[in-house]
């Protein structure tokens, strides 16, 4: 009944395997892929022919989580795997960017990749077997695919590169002192396709030897998937790209000059009103026949490439007037909006981010409920890109694929820099509106995000900068590197490749090749002038700020305490009741957590104090020959019950109230009066013994006996 093949290899600590034949037969290619305990199916169907009029190529990748997976029932009200989790929707666009290039040239065909995660054993991540597993897929399914790819996760601790380190290993590496480093490389055989990384300021020649790891390591993984072709991939889908060099002949003729007259113009609002107007001109001249060519769209693509491409490598000069290791004109702001926690303005060129800092508590972390276990972060970062940033009408709606993906990187950039949870116990969000776009937004929202939260005064180790390169690669082997890329540059360039760091080393890196890959010699110039770059930029911010500022008044003010674990449960109280009745007398938030870190937040430095002083009498200890000042709660005939420290009560014996004889306690005292009181000690049942008669009550201070 069914055909199986399977094939193994020992892959760095685990066996990984393939496995096809037996499940989802129906789709184009389906494998299920192990690592360890850990496995992925991924299952590929296409369509055999191309929507008319389609003039991009519709490929859609969907990756998923299923809380079977790890034997855990899913949270919320319904019980069931809901919209993709923010961890889904990076890994299917992880998936997405390294075999997108690899279609033939011409393939428009609808493709839809889908990864479902079936089994995880917390230790292998799932996201680099859900990748190995589509590219065996696709590599069987008889797709005009020109892989295969596989890919890989490197660690680096003590000096040394690690394979496919533990989910535990890269888990909030920045309480991990030894883990610096978390990177996801994609590749073919020849070349480096995709690379995903935050760092913890590693210098470039490390961040590029891990590269290179990488992708050595990968190849048995690509060996393993040929062979699992060779013995059961279906023939090859009959594809041929399409010819139109003659219409693309017409359209150069019809065009050419007004087009590069059009790409001369470097304000991005004024060329694309040029380019627009060159496309009309062009099509003017052009037949019924030629107009109605569904291969029209890519002759206008490749006339526009050819123009942008050609004369940056012959001249050295790019379509703004810049040379190609040249920044654009940058101006930094900081405290723009008066009543927010930290505000940023970063304007480069025609890219600007207005990025806001918020500090909250420890009741505003997010709670992740994640396939390897449930955790908490406090470091949030949201990325927002509206339609009027590139002067453009669209619909607005929750936060897109792409925003999730920008934020991310963004998170990833600035999150090495930021102080130890104990030394600064805020959650911190920052919110990166973009207001204009020519160019890399997510590197704009690293730099705003930099400024803005020293403007909120977060002690960052070190400012962050980021830049974005392009790359032009010639069919010679020509090529020029292009340090922060417009638009155009990204849309019709060969690479796109972000780094961010500091003046010290990077702390994330980002690349994406629109071709079949790079050279490392090609990567290593790139990374020498992406860092001139970041340490030009760091410049021009440090004319903003460069440390942290003080506090906004507007911001809460946040102490913390520890307390031994074993007084916890009186501070909370039965049912809480305790830690309610503190944070309704002093009006601060009380956080407490089960290492007995307490952590008091107000914008008001008097509630702090009140409810630190009601934390510490529950749980300090009352100390022998101090004067405390209480309340008498109740008199009796041999004396007078005075609660002095807390919730804690002591007796003032008749004889220790005045230096007389008195016949009652209550010839001097009644309940509810103040008194001042020296502890003398406790008795041998543990009862606490109170002294009047030696505190003078008006000063509080001792009565020596000579007095």
């Amino acid at each position: 009944m069914f055909n199986v093949t399977k094939k193994s290899i020992q892959w760095g600590e685990e066996t990984l395997t393939l496995e096809t034949g037996k499940v989802a037969r129906q789709a184009d290619g389906s494998v299920i892929a192990t690592l360890g305990e850990t496995s992925v199916m991924a299952n590929v169907t296409f369509a055999r022919k191309q929507k008319p009029g389609q003039d991009f190529f519709p490929l859609t990748v969907h990756y998923q989580e299923k809380y079977y997976a790890a034997g855990k029932v899913p949270g919320g009200f319904f019980k069931r795997e809901a919209r993709p989790t923010e961890k889904e929707t990076l890994t299917a666009r992880l998936i997405d960017r390294p075999i997108r290039p690899l279609f033939v040239p011409g393939f428009k065909n609808e493709v839809l990749v889908m990864c479902t995660v079936l089994s995880h054993d917390l230790v292998n991540d799932p996201d680099m077997v859900a990748m190995i597993a589509a590219s065996a897929a696709l590599t069987i399914s008889g797709a005009p695919f020109m892989g295969p790819i596989a890919s890989c996760r490197v660690g680096f601790e003590d000096g040394d590169y690690v394979l496919n380190p533990t989910v535990d290993d890269m888990q909030d590496l920045r309480l991990n002192p030894e883990q610096r480093l978390d990177l996801v490389v994609a590749g073919t055989k020849d070349a480096v396709m995709m690379v995903e990384s935050e760092a913890y300021e590693l210098t470039e020649a490390e961040m590029l030897g891990a590269v290179n790891f990488a992708h050595e390591q990968i190849q048995p993984v690509i060996d393993l998937i040929i062979d699992l072709a060779e013995d059961c991939a279906k023939e090859p889908f009959d594809f041929a790209a399409p010819d139109y060099s003659e219409l693309f002949e017409a359209v150069k003729a019809a065009g050419d000059a007004d087009m590069r007259a059009a790409f001369a113009i470097s304000d991005k609002q004024e060329r694309t009103s040029a380019v627009a107007a060159a496309r009309d001109t062009i099509k003017a001249a052009l037949t019924e026949e030629q107009l109605d060519d569904a291969n029209l769209g890519s002759a206008l693509k490749k006339l526009e490439a050819g123009i942008l491409r050609g004369d940056v490598v012959k001249t050295g000069v790019r379509i703004d007037g810049r040379k190609t290791d040249e920044i654009r004109p940058i101006v930094s702001e900081t405290g723009l909006l008066p009543r927010t926690h930290g505000s940023a303005l970063f304007t480069r060129g025609e890219t600007q981010g207005l990025v806001v800092t918020t500090l909250g508590t420890g009741d505003d972390e997010q709670f992740i409920d994640a396939l390897h276990g449930n955790f908490k972060s406090n470091f949030l970062l949201h990325y927002n890109f509206p339609p009027y940033s590139v002067g453009e009408v669209g619909r607005v709606g929750g936060p897109g694929r792409r925003e999730i993906g920008h934020g991310k990187l963004a998170w990833r950039a600035l999150q090495a820099v930021l102080p130890a949870s104990t030394d600064f116990p805020y959650t911190i969000r920052l919110v990166s509106e973009i207001t204009e776009s020519n160019g890399s937004s997510s590197m704009a929202s690293v730099c705003g995000g930099s400024l803005s939260m020293m403007d909120a005064g977060v002690p960052l180790k070190a400012p962050v900068a980021g830049v974005a390169m392009g790359l032009i690669l010639e069919e010679d082997g020509s090529y020029a590197i292009l340090s922060d890329i417009l638009g155009d540059e990204d849309h019709l360039g060969d690479m796109d490749f972000k780094v961010a760091g500091t003046e010290k080393g990077i702390t994330s890196l980002q690349m994406d090749i629109k071709i079949a890959g790079i050279t490392p010699e090609i990567m290593e110039k790139a990374l020498e002038q992406a860092k001139a770059g970041r340490v030009h930029i760091l410049g021009e911010m440090a004319n903003a700020l460069t440390e942290a500022s003080d506090f906004s008044v507007h911001a809460p003010r946040i102490e913390t305490m520890q307390i031994p674990t074993d007084k916890i449960r009186e501070v909370i109280g039965s049912g809480g009741k305790v830690i309610r009745e503190i944070v309704e007398v002093s009006g601060a938030k009380v956080d407490i957590n089960d290492e007995g870190i307490i952590k008091i937040a107000s914008p008001n430095g008097e509630s702090i104090k009140k409810a630190y002083d009601m934390i510490y009498s529950i749980v300090a200890e009352p100390e022998e020959g101090a004067i405390y000042t209480g309340k008498v709660v109740k008199i009796v005939d041999f004396g007078a019950f005075v609660n002095f420290f807390g919730k804690r009560d002591g007796l003032v014996h008749v004889s220790q109230i005045e230096n007389r004889r008195l016949n009652h306690p209550s010839d001097v005292l009644k309940e509810g009066q103040e008194v001042k009181v020296k502890l003398l000690g406790f008795d041998d049942r543990g009862k606490v013994r109170l002294s009047m008669k030696i505190v003078d009550q008006a000063t509080g201070e001792e009565i020596k006996p000579e007095e």
